[in-house]
């Protein structure tokens, strides 16, 4: 099949160049008001919001269009195609490889053409049922969007402790650390920490240091603390 890629945010330059690399005849990304060719396939990698709009400029374009939004429906495409993956744009055919792919198709035939395009960008695709799509969307900001809130939180609690601008690289051996036990072991065997250890003393000592020091933190610490207790205890841990 060849392909247009319309979009030039993020997703679609990075969608885009690995569709080159992979031999498929590739158009774009193009940007908004751009002339859309003839292909076999329009892929939008816009904001949700757009989608409507760019897949009705679209038309009569491709024999099939989709989008590559995780939480968006299918109402106005043929197919849905969410890399499971981060982007800034930047990145080559290799940031691909091996990632989690979210399909749908309205038809067989649309499903099918998904599929293909994510195997063929080295993706591993998985069909993704129409009433999951919002909560499997919800669980990749958590997994991603959330942990860059989380440790720019940490960052600023640990400016006043660390060297002047060195917070980040020396926490980030931490967290990668932390992820990587998380995906081998699972979230309650990675678990470390006073809460694991069960030490409430070391706990409030933290809360009252954040009161202190980041008072605008103490909210999402104390949901934090009350989630991870949860977790160490064995409540809505995950497999």
């Amino acid at each position: 099949m060849d392909v247009t890629v319309i979009g030039a945010g993020r997703v679609g330059p990075v969608l885009a160049r690995a569709l080159r690399t992979a031999g498929v005849t590739t158009h774009g990304p193009l940007r908004r008001g751009e002339r859309i060719p003839l292909a076999e396939v329009a892929l939008l990698c816009v904001p949700d919001r757009e989608i409507r709009d760019a897949a009705a400029a679209a038309a009569g374009r491709a024999r099939l269009i989709g989008h590559t939004s995780g939480a968006t429906p299918l109402d106005d495409v043929d197919f849905g195609l969410h890399p499971l993956q981060t982007f800034t744009g930047d990145e080559d055919a290799e940031a691909l490889r091996g990632v989690g792919a979210a399909i749908a198709g309205r038809d067989t035939a649309a499903e099918d053409a998904a599929r293909r395009l994510a195997e063929t960008l080295g993706m591993r695709p998985f069909v993704l049922a129409a009433e999951h799509r919002v909560a499997y969307h919800a669980a990749a900001s958590i997994a991603s969007n959330f942990v860059v809130t989380l440790e720019a939180a940490a960052e600023r609690l640990a400016a006043g402790a660390m060297p002047a601008g060195q917070a980040r690289a020396l926490l980030a051996p931490l967290v990668r650390s932390t992820v990587e036990n998380w995906a081998t072991l699972g979230a309650a065997s990675a678990l470390t920490g006073p809460i694991a250890r069960g030490d409430d003393a070391t706990v409030d000592r933290q809360r009252a240091a954040v009161a202190e020091a980041a008072p605008e933190l103490l909210d999402l610490f104390d949901v934090l603390v009350a989630h991870t207790r949860a977790l160490a205890a064995g409540r809505d841990a995950a497999p």
